[in-house]
């Protein structure tokens, strides 16, 4: 019998999902692709490996004691071949200033992985390029994104908070914090997030639970359009993650935000059936981000928390 690589992995596939149609999706194949995979290879171990009904697919006693082997033997060949790959993995930071940059540098040495970065500033615009193979993974705020894709796993690595900005002149340009209630009177203003679906839905998860008005201006084109924007305010804020790298500028100000607290969680996301085994050690070094006893944050973003 000639190895039938590609039959194993179809059977992994739908061995893992014990759905044919997800497990084609993962695959990037049809329905009817797979399933002729599995029957050749079926065929070739003259054995069923499948016991399907039109309600359920679970594997035979042939196919439980299949799978181990069959794994065993796809892990092994994507290991000999990424050994020889000279590409680099690609993986989406969002933007530079932002805490992704940070935790990829970090991981990166640990892992011992050579990545090459891009920065999208949306996971709602990387997602379709990790759905495709064109990124290996990519980093953002994994909630607020409609219905998750089967095909892809997301992890949270961290979770940071969000801190008021504003200029020199600014009525709370001199303090130190600023609580939830008090904010409510000055507003928060943000350049419009646009393919960035996930960012506004928080911006407007914490309009509609805190009662903080929060306006969207033009679209930012950098982050000095940041500085333009708390230029103009007289009163309103600007929103950024505590930790953003931000250019120099000594009439900036940086106010914490309390009573409560506000939260953001970032994600990384990556391809179900990716079994390079430098993205695994990529996704080892990196933290895995614990659920916050205190601070604001969207129910929905809590959930992906707890798992």
């Amino acid at each position: 019998m000639e190895p039938d690589l590609h039959g194993m992995r179809a059977f992994v596939a739908a061995a893992e999902e014990l759905h044919f149609g997800r497990a084609a999706e993962r695959l990037f194949l049809t329905q009817q692709a797979l399933s002729k995979r599995v029957r050749r290879l079926e065929e070739a171990l003259g054995a069923s490996l499948f016991a399907r009904t039109t309600r359920r697919v679970e594997l035979t006693a042939a196919g439980r004691r299949f799978l181990p082997l069959a794994r065993d033997v796809v892990d092994a060949y994507d290991r000999a071949v990424s050994a020889f790959s000279v590409e680099p993995l690609r993986v989406d930071v969002h933007a530079e200033r932002f805490t992704p940059m940070k935790l990829l540098r970090a991981a990166v040495e640990r892992a011992g992985v050579r990545v090459e970065s891009s920065m999208r500033q949306g996971l709602g615009i990387a997602l379709p390029a990790v759905l495709n193979g064109e990124l290996d993974a990519a980093f953002g705020r994994a909630a607020d994104m409609g219905p998750w894709p089967a095909e892809l796993l997301r992890r949270p690595v961290q979770v940071v908070s969000v801190d008021a900005f504003v200029v020199k002149g600014h009525p709370l340009a001199g303090r130190s914090s600023v609580g939830v209630e008090e904010l409510r009177d000055f507003g928060v203003v943000m350049p419009d997030p646009g393919g960035s679906t996930e960012w506004r839905g928080w911006l407007e998860r914490f309009r509609d639970e805190l009662g903080v008005p929060v306006r969207f201006a033009a679209p930012a084109l950098g982050v000095r359009d940041y500085s333009r924007l708390m230029r103009e305010e007289k009163r309103a804020v600007v929103l950024g993650e505590s930790g953003t790298d931000l250019p120099h500028d000594p009439d900036m100000r940086q106010i914490r935000i309390v009573d409560p607290t506000p939260l953001h969680v970032w994600s990384i996301v990556w391809r179900r059936d990716d079994r390079d085994p430098r993205l695994a050690r990529l996704l080892e070094a990196l933290p895995e981000a614990r659920t916050p006893g205190r601070g604001w944050l969207p129910e929905i973003d809590r959930a992906l928390l707890r798992g």
